[in-house]
């Protein structure tokens, strides 16, 4: 048998019609930037978070980089941020001039609220908490530092849609919460697409002129802005998944329920589930010291797997500057030496399922 990692055109197919009778709809429309299907999937977004804003933009990249600059963080300033984490978390902080300062993961692969204080200086702006794989960091205690020392809170949630702390939805815990919809995530849409959330007014306000140009009116430009804009067909399809957000959601949690019942082997780590947090489960992640050989095993048996993420930001190339070497980060190192996401796609069949617990149990 053969497992990809994932099979995007399985969650197309799904709501197929109502994929196609969207995409038609906004085509036949006539309006296809800052129009109706945009203000209604803001809305529903918003409203899906427990927030009182929502912003539409290009990419889940480009929320953090104009969350960082609404907030007027820039050169001299400095952002916690997990040292764990996809490079994109950093890249928001350093294309406003700002300089990251990265802090260990705890046992949950998420920002280890334990280790924030100690690297807290005057020139600390804000802390960026990151809610990797699909399980919230803990917001409870980073909200709490961030109150303390009057620390903007930034939230990275391309991975966590829906997902809480407490009673809490990530995204609703700081003052500005960043979303991708980048095709693979929970609520994917069909290329590259983008949110910010906030109960903030003028961070709203200030936001939507970012994404357009610096402008509230055409040719009126208030600020320095940028072309990051939500189109019409993306938000009438993502209004789409949206509607079938508890479908997708539990079955993303039976398939990571089966695993976590049916995988049992001495060398594969399976992944912990933090109190009061709960996990969508965006990916799969176990840790495996023979992590090479484990993934070529399976490679061998037909399931290809993926490393989230091999090269910690820190000892990346384009991080070089910042002066870091092997070994200062070493609870990052070792996730990035050993962690492997196993296949968890929307419209995986039991059969698949139990087909990779097999093998890996064989491992």
């Amino acid at each position: 048998m053969k497992i990809n990692f994932n099979q995007l055109d399985r969650g197309y197919q799904k709501y197929k019609d109502e994929y196609d009778k969207a995409a038609i709809s906004a085509l036949e429309s006539g309006w296809y930037i800052l129009g109706n299907k945009l203000a209604k999937f803001e809305e529903k977004f918003a409203h899906f978070i427990g927030s009182k804003y929502c912003v539409g933009l290009n990419s889940g990249l480009d929320a953090l980089i104009l969350a960082f600059r609404a907030l007027e963080i820039g050169i001299g300033d400095e952002v916690i941020v997990p040292a764990n984490t996809y490079i994109a978390s950093v890249l928001g902080i350093s294309e406003n001039g700002a300089t990251p300062i990265f802090v260990e993961p705890d046992e949950y692969y998420n920002l280890d609220a334990e280790k924030i204080e100690e690297k807290i200086t005057e020139k600390t702006k804000a802390i960026l908490a990151v809610h990797l794989y699909g399980q919230a960091a803990n917001m409870t205690k980073i909200k709490e530092i961030a109150d303390k020392y009057q620390l903007y809170l930034i939230e990275d949630c391309a991975q966590s849609h829906g997902a809480k702390h407490g009673d809490t939805v990530t995204g609703a815990w700081g003052d500005i919460g960043c979303f991708s919809f980048y095709p693979t995530k929970n609520i994917g849409a069909f290329g590259d697409s983008g949110a910010i959330v906030t109960n903030n007014d003028e961070i709203y306000e200030k936001m939507k002129m970012l994404r357009n140009y610096g402008s509230k009116m055409k040719y009126q430009n208030e600020i320095l802005g940028v072309n990051s804009r939500l189109d019409e067909i993306q938000a009438a399809l993502l209004s789409v998944k949206l509607s079938h957000y508890s479908e997708l959601r539990n079955e993303r949690t039976y398939i990571a329920s089966k695993y976590l019942q049916g995988l049992k082997n001495s060398k594969i780590e399976l992944p912990e589930i933090r109190n009061l947090s709960e996990h969508v489960w965006h990916l799969f992640i176990v840790s495996v010291a023979e992590r090479d050989v484990f993934q070529k095993y399976l490679l061998e048996n037909g399931i290809a797997t993926q490393c989230h993420y091999p090269i910690p930001p820190h000892l990346s190339e384009a991080y070089g500057y910042l002066g870091y070497k092997l070994g200062d980060y070493p609870i990052t190192e070792s996730y990035a030496n050993s962690v492997v996401s196993l296949p968890l796609y929307d419209g995986m069949t039991d059969q698949e399922i139990e087909y990779v617990i097999e093998k890996v149990n064989g491992f």
